[in-house]
């Protein structure tokens, strides 16, 4: 079976280097906010280009904990879009604050900046901009956009890691960036984690406090805080495996290639990558009519593909809302996530993409 994600396989990849830092780790009897933990958030805000990282229990966690370091809460309105994993909308109703929808763009699946202005009230705070796919946002015209109007700009990095706009790591270029290191991600542990990066030495201190219950240096609450704190074994696992995210993704470009070589002159929509940006192809994401009939097809030859997502966050159940999204839910009618993790080899994409072409 040729799954859509496989950690399994990268974990094999490094087999010998993560075991020997997890047996580190074990042995030092240290397993929360030691000494693995802060050499990931310095290696990782450098990788990123930030002068801050802070390690998180979750990428969820990491989008909740930035919104309340920068205040946000009821009576406020936050922008993002539908199409996304529902962990960006839920971190901003655990707020209290109100979730605003705005369309994507046909091409390249991200929020389409031309749309947000007329969305702006006086309840508006922020704007969760989602580098969907891997594919980065607009952000020139976001930054833009957030300096006329005073909103805060965080970026929704979880399916992102190694992806750059203009020659910047995402993550560094709004006030805040947050990334998720679930298994199936560029960068994955093997559990659950997250990160926020930042060149704010104010958002920093706040946010080095909101994660554990809001103490201070001597372990008083100054002010209401959380539990959520990155392990120091998904940490040392999580530094072997930065090590080689640069060429990992540089593996998936690859893929993406041929999978476009191979995909070319047939009838399904291919993804496409905006000028100035560096798509890191989290998934690679086609589009096709009779979307189910493809999966069926692959699944039935031992290709496990998928879709990501069915059905927009609007549209499901317990954030039923009517939204003029037109795109998101074309979009999300007709897409379908080939394989896709570093480690597929060529055999396997002429095969899959064989298939498709049959279909």
């Amino acid at each position: 079976m040729i799954l859509c994600s496989n950690p399994k396989e990268q974990y094999l990849s490094h087999q010998k280097e993560i075991d020997e830092a997890l047996s580190k780790v074990l042995k030092s009897g240290m397993y929360i906010l030691g000494k693995e933990g802060k050499a990931f958030e310095e290696e990782f805000s450098s990788f990123v280009g930030t002068h801050y990282a802070v390690g998180v229990a979750s990428g969820t966690d990491a989008l909740f904990l930035s919104l309340k370091a920068l205040g946000i809460g009821t009576d406020n309105e936050v922008i993002t879009v539908s199409h996304t994993a529902t962990a960006t909308v839920s971190a901003i109703e655990a707020t209290g604050a109100k979730v605003v929808f705005v369309d994507i763009e046909k091409d390249y699946f991200t929020l389409d900046v031309s749309q947000i202005e007329k969305l702006i009230t006086k309840k508006t705070k922020a704007i969760i901009a989602v580098h969907m796919y891997g594919h980065p946002c607009d952000m020139d015209k976001l930054v833009q956009i957030a300096k006329k109007y005073k909103l805060k700009l965080i970026e929704d990095c979880a399916q992102a890691s190694g992806s750059k706009y203009k020659d910047k790591e995402v993550g560094s270029i709004g006030e805040i960036g947050c990334f998720s290191f679930f298994p199936t991600k560029n960068l994955g542990a093997l559990g659950d984690g997250g990160a926020i990066t930042t060149n704010s030495l104010e958002i920093y201190q706040k946010l080095i406090m909101l994660r554990q219950y809001g103490w201070d240096k001597n372990r008083e609450s100054q002010f209401q805080g959380f539990n959520s704190r990155l392990d120091e074994i998904q940490a040392a696992i999580l530094r072997v495996k930065l090590k080689y995210l640069k060429d990992d993704i540089e593996k998936r470009n690859t893929i993406a290639s041929l999978y476009c070589k191979y995909l070319d002159k047939s009838n399904f929509i291919l993804p496409k990558v905006r000028d100035d940006s560096y798509h890191s192809y989290h998934l690679f994401v086609i589009q096709t009519e009779n979307r189910d009939d493809l999966i069926k097809l692959l699944n039935q030859n031992g290709i496990l593909a998928a879709v990501h997502y069915k059905k927009a966050v609007h549209q499901q159940a317990n954030y039923s809302k009517n939204s003029n999204l037109v795109i998101t839910e074309r979009i999300g009618a007709n897409i379908v996530s080939l394989p896709m993790y570093p480690e597929l080899s060529e055999k396997d994409i002429l095969y899959i993409s064989t298939l498709c072409k049959k279909f």
